[in-house]
């Protein structure tokens, strides 16, 4: 099924219409796509209806291919992603939201677990282009370019692909198994990566690699710095270093007691580990509230059942020879967090940053016609920079910072690189009306609850990394894909077949839908409102 292609094929048949039903009718029915929120909600673009639609009939293999057309790295995916696209299910109106991303993670693990590769079928095109940073944004940059039939070759500065992916992400959330499978299939089907190699003049590697543009994908890996007294400034980390350290063979020395500055999920990810590492206490503090906390509510709920303690309304003012001493903050009349002049002191043996990150933008010094603003480089709608060739994305953009944003920069910039190396404009694909829930006829769907993802027992998440959420098993992914509605798009469930009280709907057979016979066609609307799907829509009557 492909729902990005309009589907309203109707049928007239010789003149005697205005003659027979025609002059009956004050408007006719047309069939429709319309574009279903999961799809339109997902920053990497993924064609998430399309792919379920394979999915709910056990074709895996094809839901694979289809999610694969927009998505390298399903498996990372599907454990990373916050999965905007499940808040913006129809289904939640309904009952519970599909789990989109479990089925997504199901997938990806089944395509690692059988081996299925991509082949590339594009012609060569005989255009090199230099991807700047092995995470997520160039990850996908490199794999929709080389689909495209251009040679892309990875530079990255560290000794292992997965940028902040591997960095930036405990392996109790993403086993480093997984990452490294999906990448070395990006290398199987014709990505190059050179590890240990750092770009700091763009022009002159551009030059003598002989490449024809750029995409720059260099994450954040810089933490933010800010400014407590210490007598002993050793006890006093950052968070990326810290997790930066949890891949390496001497792991970052905590201590037993260790206290988290910061309100984000990196700085949920910094505690659960302490705890995992030994920490007999993990105290996060935060200068506000609960309620504006930017970590994810899913990430705070399992830091809280791990024993992570959260201090909130809680600013750090100074480090002490054994300990730290915090300020109580109160909201104003405006809900903003104010000192308050009360001082508690904490028992910690360290103290961890995690206030945020920048982008190294040094490798830009040498580069005319870029702007920087706020740490962030300026692009255009199609992600070039103010240097003609040299395209960027992810951690390097005004954007969410995630990797579902990365993934669909990447992805965008393939695009346009590919447009820009051809001479030619990209051009944005017109978007479907959205399927919104009022347009549903939620009687034709049965009571289905939301498949639950298996959780590993307590008091191993407490002790070590293994992963915190499992996997469906083919049974409950096929379960959970049957749940999709699918929004706004024909599914051929038969009803304004079986409705229509004239025999004006001629089905055309599996895979092909339906059309009208407006010989015999009313215009009563029936098959409209009965449509469970919203895929049918009355328009009025021209003469």
């Amino acid at each position: 099924m492909n729902i990005n292609k309009p589907f309203a094929i109707t049928l007239d048949v010789g003149s005697s219409l205005a003659n027979r039903t025609g002059s009956w009718r004050t408007a006719r029915p047309v069939y429709v796509d319309r574009l279903p929120p999961c799809n339109h909600t997902c920053p990497a673009g993924e064609n998430i209806q399309g792919w379920l639609f394979h999915a709910e009939a056990g074709d895996y293999e094809s839901a694979w291919r289809e999610l694969m057309k927009d998505n390298p790295l399903p498996a990372v995916m599907g454990r990373v992603c916050y999965h905007s696209c499940e808040s913006a299910c129809n289904r939640g109106q309904l009952d519970e939201a599909v789990n989109i991303h479990a089925v997504e993670r199901f997938l990806g693990d089944e395509a690692i677990r059988r081996g299925w590769k991509i082949e590339v079928a594009a012609p060569l095109s005989g255009k090199h282009v230099l991807v700047v940073g092995a995470g997520p944004a160039g990850l996908a940059a490199a794999y929709h370019l080389t689909l495209l039939g251009h040679r892309a070759t990875i530079f990255e500065a560290g000794p292992f692909a997965g940028g902040m992916m591997r960095f930036g992400i405990p392996k109790y959330r993403l086993p480093r198994s997984v990452l490294d499978a999906e990448v070395e299939r990006l290398e199987t089907m014709g990505v190059t990566i050179r590890l240990n190699t750092r770009v700091d003049d763009m022009l002159s590697t551009m030059r003598e690699g002989g490449f024809d543009a750029a995409f720059l994908g260099v994450g954040a890996h810089l933490a933010k710095r800010a400014y407590i007294p210490a007598g002993d400034a050793n006890r006093i980390l950052d968070a990326v270093s810290v997790l930066r350290g949890m891949e390496s063979e001497e792991k970052p020395l905590l201590g037993r007691r260790v206290v988290v500055v910061g309100g984000g999920n990196t700085a949920i990810d910094v505690a659960r580990s302490a705890k995992r590492m030994g920490a007999e206490e993990a105290i996060v503090v935060y200068r506000r509230t609960r309620e504006k906390m930017p970590a994810h509510e899913s990430e705070v709920e399992e830091a809280l059942a791990e024993g992570v303690m959260m201090k909130w309304l809680t600013t750090i003012k100074e480090a002490g020879e054994a300990s730290f001493t915090v300020e109580k903050m109160a909201l104003d009349e405006n809900g903003f967090p104010q000192p308050t002049g009360e001082y508690e002191k904490i028992a910690a043996d360290s103290l961890v940053l995690a206030l945020g990150q920048d982008v190294d933008l040094a490798l830009l010094d040498k580069l005319p016609g870029l702007t920087v603003d706020n740490g962030m480089v300026t692009v255009d709608c199609n992600m070039m920079t103010g240097h003609p060739g040299i395209f960027a994305g992810g951690d390097m953009v005004p954007s969410e910072r995630t990797v579902t944003d990365a993934v669909g920069h990447g992805k965008k910039s393939a695009k346009s690189i590919d447009a820009w190396l051809r001479g030619e404009v990209p051009v944005a694909r017109e978007k479907h009306e959205l399927a919104t829930f009022s347009r549903l006829n939620t009687w034709y769907y049965a009571d289905a609850p939301k498949t639950v993802q298996p959780v590993l027992d307590i008091i191993r998440r407490q002790s070590t990394f293994e992963e915190v959420l499992g996997d469906l098993d083919e049974g409950n992914a096929l379960f959970e894909a049957r749940r999709c509605l699918s929004c706004g798009n024909c599914f051929e469930c038969d009803n304004c077949y079986g409705v229509c009280p004239d025999n004006a709907v001629i089905k055309l057979g599996p895979g092909k839908r339906f059309l009208f016979n407006f010989d015999y066609c009313k215009g009563c609307g029936l098959c409209a409102t009965e449509c469970p799907c919203g895929a049918i829509r009355m328009e009025p009557e021209t003469v």
